[in-house]
């Protein structure tokens, strides 16, 4: 079974990624094609960048590095939740793309991005660290807009059709890395 990452790609405090990333698997939840499971950024320590050598080289120092790429390792796919931090995606965030390199090649990944105009530009600017370290992003996206879908901020409410947006990116999602994993093999 094609396993899948949805990960809370924020840790700050009073954050609504979590309620965010929950719905998300409560509508992946529903599918049979692929197990979703939450990885929250929150529950796994990775301080600044702190390896001796490039990720590239494949040589992890640091227990908590060897340990995210045992995480990474595990799943066929990714769907990042983020937000957008002066029109940038969370430091966590890439921080957690940065640590580990071989891990994420061939895989495939979505985004789901909630904040004033959706996280548009921090997934755009994540697209292309996705693209280096050879994960193939998919078209679709979800854009979560603070007016429409967080009506009473930080209370998450959805618009009704965000749901058929999430399940094209879900279907996406499974197929490339389904699609993927034989280029793995």
């Amino acid at each position: 079974m094609t396993k899948i990452a949805i990960i809370v790609g924020t840790t700050r405090p009073g954050r609504i990624g979590r309620a965010v990333a929950d719905w998300v698997h409560q509508v992946a939840g529903k599918r049979t094609e692929a197990d979703y499971e939450i990885v929250d950024l929150a529950d796994h320590e990775l301080p600044h960048y702190d390896e001796p050598i490039p990720a590239a080289v494949g040589q992890y120092a640091g227990e908590h590095t060897k340990r995210w790429a045992g995480v990474v390792a595990g799943y066929d796919g990714f769907l990042v939740v983020t937000p957008e931090y002066n029109h940038a995606p969370p430091g966590v965030l890439k921080n957690a793309f940065d640590y580990v390199h071989a891990e994420w090649n061939n895989k495939a990944v979505g985004f789901v991005g909630y904040g004033a105009v959706g996280a548009a530009r921090a997934v755009e600017q994540l697209k292309l660290v996705a693209t280096e370290l050879s994960i193939a992003p998919v078209a679709a996206q979800v854009t979560l807009l603070i007016p429409g879908d967080f009506p009473n901020y930080p209370e998450f409410a959805p618009q009704e059709f965000r749901e058929a947006e999430l399940e094209r990116v879900l279907n996406q999602l499974e197929s490339w890395s389904k699609a993927l994993a034989a280029v793995r093999a």
